[in-house]
């Protein structure tokens, strides 16, 4: 009688080189988990980009395109003073320049010292006084002819600054007859300006000035007679 051979055939018998390998794990086996935002990082976010595009927009943008933006913009977006209050100014600044133009006429002028004139006292602040009086008067109508009175002046006063510097470093060319040309030009912006203000706040304004004006030369008195009494006693 035949045997009949009933054993099972496994996987091995039947594929030993698969078997004896073990499966290999693959990196991107494992579950992909996507990154999860709080609302506080997506508010962080939102921020840094809002940020990102302003200063994008800023660097494209001419330096002297952003400085004069903002010195045309400044006075009316500032809330002005009364107008009495820039009035007196911009007359103590004329005769500042004024009294600067008196200092030309001597033998030898220190333009050094003329160039500081122009930087102290009402004559530092000039340019923000005469452009809020320019800005009243332009809610009367008269903005155009006030301001190119304001520009008009702030040129002139740099020209002058101009030929001061090159006249103290002995430049020939910056004669006293060109900076009295510009001194003209910005005395009569001044003055056309003023036309602008209400008649009784510039008498107003002229009062206070000159009142300012005698107070600060009976000051200068009251230093200098000690000085003359002490010398009178010496002689």
């Amino acid at each position: 009688m035949a045997r009949v051979v009933t054993t099972l055939f496994s996987c091995t018998a039947l594929a030993p080189n698969v078997a004896a390998k073990r499966p290999i794990k693959k990196r991107w086996d494992r579950p992909v988990r996507c990154a999860s935002f709080s609302p506080s990082g997506w508010r962080e976010s939102r921020r840094l980009v809002s940020i990102s595009l302003v200063l994008s927009h800023l660097l494209v943008i001419p330096n002297h395109a952003i400085a004069a933006s903002f010195l045309d913009k400044y006075v009316k977006r500032k809330k002005l003073d009364p107008l009495e209050a820039y009035v007196p100014a911009v007359i103590l600044s004329e005769f500042q320049i004024r009294d600067l133009e008196k200092t030309l006429e001597g033998d030898q002028p220190q333009y050094a010292s003329c160039r500081s004139l122009l930087r102290s006292g009402p004559a530092a602040s000039l340019r923000v006084n005469i452009r809020a009086v320019a800005q009243y008067a332009s809610e009367d109508g008269n903005g155009k002819t006030a301001f190119d009175d304001v520009d008009q002046c702030l040129r002139a006063l740099e020209e002058l600054d101009s030929l001061l510097l090159h006249a103290s470093r002995n430049d020939p060319e910056a004669s006293v007859k060109s900076m009295k040309t510009q001194i003209s030009v910005a005395l009569d912006s001044l003055e056309g300006l003023l036309k602008t203000v209400p008649p009784d706040v510039l008498d107003k304004g002229k009062a206070i000035a000159d009142s300012y004006r005698n107070s600060d030369e009976e000051a200068e008195r009251e230093i200098l007679d000690p000085e003359l009494k002490q010398l009178e006693s010496i002689l």
